[in-house]
């Protein structure tokens, strides 16, 4: 572990604590990391706080560096503030910088612009590094792999009996998921409809915020004729430890991720199975019929669904493996120690008095 670092910095974020979000999850988090390492910081989320009152405040603050979650959404502004402090930028890439502004023909410049005006692009897997430096090479040099952790506070419980009362023995299936079109919420209903048939104990649980008001409109639609899925609404990230305990198998359906899934590692950090579509993100944490199993498909989605419903032992065996592999891998500590390495590159004089 690194010593302690003094320094004041600024990180700025489209959303923040208490929201559940991932972006709001992972910022909790890494602030929380670096203020126990002596770090003087402060968070400002651009979903609470307007841009004009941002830039007050953190010209006020004269951080020494400033980190800035989510190219498009807050680089603009991130990058406007380092400039006007004369601070070195950090920029962390999420899963829709990387698969999706980096390619629309009107956000990528715009997401182009903030990377090359970052001293560092960190993103949480490899694939991502990869893909940035394809299409903005002159960054390549500048991106940092520092890989997500777990840290889920145990503080509330979720009462499933309250929110949705299952009959005993069942079968429990939890999505959690903020509801937008990346995240494909709907896909996992059919092949687990038809599931039912054979195996009633199954219950689908989706519990998240409704993000993109298509797609919970869209979800309530294809919910309504099934007793068998409900969707719970936003839980506070201080129950999820208790919610996903409760769980047999977690879902991720998503078509990108931004690295691995906040979701993802809670769940296998909790020895939860988890049944996962098979993309870069996702491979990077779940190991194929080790730590829990990919889907390309819904005929590969509905045979490993049926697994894990009928195999108590095989839940069970591949959720030990999930959370030994989150032990070992993904610790807080390293977490953090990845980013304050990048801020001691960045700020060498002001770290050396630690």
């Amino acid at each position: 572990m690194l010593a302690p670092m003094p320094l004041r910095l600024a990180m700025l974020t489209p959303f923040g604590p208490p929201a559940a979000r991932g972006n709001a999850v992972t910022v909790a988090r890494i602030a929380r990391g670096l203020g126990e390492r002596g770090v003087e910081l402060r968070v400002w989320d651009l979903s609470a706080v307007g841009p004009a009152t941002i830039e007050a405040e953190v010209e006020a603050y004269r951080p020494a560096l400033i980190h800035g979650f989510h190219a498009h959404r807050i680089g603009p502004l991130a990058l406007r503030l380092a400039q006007r402090v004369s601070a070195p930028l950090v920029v962390t890439l999420t899963g829709t910088d990387a698969n999706h502004d980096l390619f629309d023909g009107e956000r990528m410049p715009v997401v182009r612009r903030v990377l090359e005006g970052a001293a560092r692009i960190t993103v949480f897997h490899q694939s991502l590094g990869e893909r940035v430096g394809a299409v903005v090479p002159d960054v390549k040099r500048r991106v940092v792999v520092v890989p997500q952790a777990v840290r889920l506070p145990v503080a509330d419980s979720f009462d499933l009996r309250h929110r949705w009362p299952v009959p005993p023995g069942t079968i429990l299936f939890v999505f959690p998921v903020g509801l937008r079109a990346v995240k494909n919420p709907v896909f996992p209903l059919g092949p687990l409809g038809r599931l039912t048939a054979a195996i009633p104990e199954m219950r689908l649980l989706y519990a998240g915020p409704v993000l993109e008001p298509s797609e919970g409109e869209a979800l309530q639609r294809a919910l309504a004729p099934r007793p068998w899925a409900r969707h719970v609404g936003e839980v506070p990230h201080s129950q999820m430890a208790s919610l996903l305990s409760q769980a047999d198998v977690v879902l991720n359906c998503s078509i990108s991720e931004g690295g691995m899934a906040n979701a993802v590692l809670e769940a296998l950090s909790l020895g939860r199975p988890v049944l996962a579509s098979d993309i870069d993100g996702n491979r990077s944490i779940v190991a194929d019929g080790v730590t829990g199993f990919l889907f390309r498909d819904e005929v590969e989605f509905e045979r490993r669904a049926a697994q894990l419903a009928r195999d108590p032992a095989l839940r069970e065996r591949l959720g030990r493996a999930g959370s030994a592999l989150v032990a070992e891998r993904f610790p807080p500590a390293r977490e953090i120690d990845g980013y304050c390495e990048i801020y001691r590159e960045l700020v060498p004089a002001r770290s050396s008095a630690s």
